[in-house]
């Protein structure tokens, strides 16, 4: 008879700890906690700063490689001493080209940011 009475007694209180609303509370602030930690253990990586970067810096400096590596191959196609000056005109354009596209990048991302709300 006294563990029949046990056993209800434990059956009593997990009822009561299953209705308590401090138990699930508890629970959502352990996956909370949990959650967090897991993100602040992720490295922070180079890509992940490029990401942050707003397109008006990344665009032109995309187009600047981009102008570099055209007025390299430039050198080596087109022998004349005028192939590095136009190498470095078309730079200085396509990365004028980069800024304005990245600006008008960030201004559709804004305007989607304030869409949204």
């Amino acid at each position: 008879m006294n563990d029949e009475q046990e056993r209800l007694k434990r059956l009593r209180e997990r009822q009561l700890a299953d209705r308590d609303p401090q138990v699930k509370q508890k629970q959502i602030q352990h996956t909370i906690t949990h959650r967090e930690r897991t993100e602040r253990k992720k490295a922070y990586t180079l890509s992940m700063a490029w990401q942050t970067l707003p397109h008006v810096y990344r665009s032109p400096i995309v187009f600047l490689l981009i102008g570099l590596g055209i007025t390299i191959v430039l050198q080596f196609v087109w022998i004349s001493p005028w192939a590095l000056l136009a190498g470095l005109l078309l730079t200085v354009f396509l990365v004028i080209f980069g800024a304005i596209t990245g600006h008008a990048l960030d201004l559709r991302d804004d305007l989607r940011d304030f869409n949204k709300h």
